[in-house]
């Protein structure tokens, strides 16, 4: 059965740092894609960034750029979002999202079919 759990988020002050953690089972995350997208309460569900199968590429949404990198771990099958410079408007929950028919980094959410259960991101002094 194809799982994804998140794990790392917290409370951090502005400008400080979060590792995200988007660990996989059941299958080898390597193979497909994998995206980021986050939450805030009150608004939609928004791409945040992506990383393609084999990690040949990534992309980054605007607001994130320069700040958030995304990278993977095949041997934990873990894909991470590095997130430094946080401001409170990164506040929100954030998941990260597979599929099998995925392999390019695609910042949409109809491109994913397989959901983690989220982790929030709270910047906050």
């Amino acid at each position: 059965q194809l799982q994804l759990v998140e794990s790392g988020g917290g409370l951090v002050q502005p400008g400080g740092s979060l590792r995200l953690s988007c660990a996989a089972s059941g299958f080898t995350l390597d193979y497909y894609a994998v995206g980021w997208f986050r939450q805030a309460p009150g608004k939609e569900r928004e791409w945040v960034s992506c990383i393609s199968s084999g990690a040949g590429t990534t992309n980054d949404a605007d607001s994130v750029k320069g700040r958030f990198t995304i990278s993977r771990d095949n041997a934990k099958n873990t894909v991470y979002l590095h997130m430094n410079s946080l401001k409170p408007d990164d506040t929100a929950l954030y998941y990260c999202a597979t599929d099998p028919d995925t392999v390019q980094a695609i910042g949409a959410i109809q491109a994913y079919d397989y959901w983690g259960q989220g982790t929030q991101n709270t910047v906050s002094s």
